[in-house]
């Protein structure tokens, strides 16, 4: 992240404010919320400003993933568009997934909410479309998993381990 933070200060640090450029880190898949937590942090964002700023940019793009994503896989692999881009998604969310349907909305909260690679609240809308859970549910399940990413992310960038970064 630090690189990340360099690379804005440098070329992009006068043309938009560092609250924008955390929103639109939060807004990123692989990165999301704790990435623009992190980049918060180290461009000394307030930590309740930060929150609103990244939770906001994290959760834009889920509604959208929700209801639209097995439409835009279905069209990409019809005409050929990074049809096996689609295909490896399709297969990381299905192994990520298997054996949730029980506990799909736990599942999804935790899914979304420990820092670990490979999960976040992307995934987790893709897990969640692809499953057909309930959209109610999913997005209630990924909000409180953002909730409960953003209290972890805050101890580690703005708490003790903050500092040792």
């Amino acid at each position: 992240m630090e690189s990340l933070v360099i690379w804005y200060q440098n070329s992009l640090g006068q043309l938009i404010p560092r609250e924008v450029f955390i929103f639109f880190v939060s807004m990123l898949p692989l990165i999301e919320l704790r990435g623009g937590l992190l980049c918060g942090s180290l461009l000394k964002i307030a930590l309740l400003k930060a929150n609103i700023i990244c939770i906001l940019g994290n959760v834009i793009p889920i509604p959208f993933i929700l209801l639209f994503i097995k439409k835009i896989f279905a069209f990409m692999k019809k005409y050929g568009i990074l049809s096996g881009l689609v295909e490896k998604l399709e297969q990381r969310a299905a192994r990520k997934s298997s054996g949730v349907e029980k506990g799909e909305f736990i599942f999804l909260l935790l899914f979304v909410g420990i820092p670990l690679p490979g999960t976040g609240a992307w995934t987790g809308a893709l897990i969640a479309s692809l499953l057909e859970i309930d959209i109610k549910k999913a997005s209630a399940a990924i909000l409180l998993g953002l909730l409960l990413a953003t209290v972890i992310m805050d101890i580690v960038s703005y708490g003790v381990l903050g500092s040792i970064l």
